[in-house]
C-alpha cells in the first residue's frame, strides 16, 4: 500500500499542474468580464464548417473552423455574449451569433470574432450576405456573390465569417484575411478569385 503512496502523490501533481494550465489568465479573466463574455461550445457544424475571413469581398475560404482554433500555438477557449449563451436552435431560430475564439498568450490575449451562420446551408448563407451587404457595396458585392456561389457548387460551400481580430482589446486594423495568410500562415483552401481549390 505504502509504495503506491508516491505514484498517488503523482497524479495529484499532474492533475492540478492540468488545472492550472487551463485556466485562463488574469488579462483574459478581466477582458471577460469587461465584454461580458462567458465560457461556450460551439455547435459541430459550426466548428467543421468553413469561414472568410473579409467581410466585403473576400479572396479565398479556409477550411474548417475548428482547424484554425488547433492551429493556435496559446491555449484558447469559444466564449460567447452571456445574452446569448442560451440561445435556441433549430428551425427558424435567429440564424446569427457571434462566437469569440480566444488566445490566451503571456504577452497578450487575442480574440478572433467569428459571425456563426452555420444554421443557414451555403445557398442560404450567400442569400444572407446579400441582404446585409448589398446596400453597402452593391457591384461589388455582385462579382463576390458569383465567386461564392461557384465555390458552393465545388463543395467549398460557408457557414461562418471571421469579421475582426482584437489584441488586448483592441481592434486590429489589418483585415483578418490578410492576418491569416500573412502573419499566421493559415492556408486557405479555395482561391475565390482563381475560383479553384487550392492543394493543402
Amino acid at each position: 500500500m505504502m509504495r503506491l503512496l508516491p505514484i498517488f502523490l503523482g497524479f495529484l501533481l499532474l492533475v492540478d499542474h492540468g488545472a492550472t494550465a487551463l485556466a485562463a489568465s488574469a488579462k483574459a479573466t478581466a477582458l471577460r468580464q469587461a465584454n461580458g463574455l462567458a465560457v461556450f461550445t460551439p455547435p459541430e457544424k459550426f466548428l467543421t464548417g468553413n469561414f472568410v475571413a473579409d467581410e466585403m469581398n473576400p479572396g479565398v475560404i479556409f477550411g474548417a473552423v475548428k482547424s484554425f482554433a488547433a492551429s493556435r500555438k496559446c491555449p484558447t477557449t469559444w466564449l460567447i455574449e452571456t445574452g446569448d449563451k442560451n440561445h435556441p436552435t433549430g428551425p427558424g431560430a435567429h440564424t446569427e451569433y457571434t462566437l469569440y475564439l480566444e488566445e490566451d498568450c503571456p504577452d497578450q490575449v487575442v480574440y478572433y470574432v467569428f459571425i456563426d451562420q452555420s444554421g443557414l446551408t451555403p445557398q442560404q448563407w450567400i442569400e444572407w450576405r446579400e441582404k446585409f451587404h448589398k446596400s453597402k457595396a452593391g457591384e461589388q458585392f455582385d462579382t463576390a456573390k458569383s465567386k461564392l456561389e461557384q465555390a458552393c457548387t465545388a463543395g467549398c460551400g460557408v457557414g461562418a465569417e471571421l469579421r475582426f481580430i482584437q489584441k488586448n482589446g483592441e481592434l486590429v486594423a489589418e483585415s483578418p484575411e490578410a492576418v491569416l495568410r500573412q502573419d499566421l500562415k493559415f492556408a486557405p483552401i479555395y482561391d475565390l478569385n482563381q475560383g479553384k481549390k487550392l492543394s493543402p
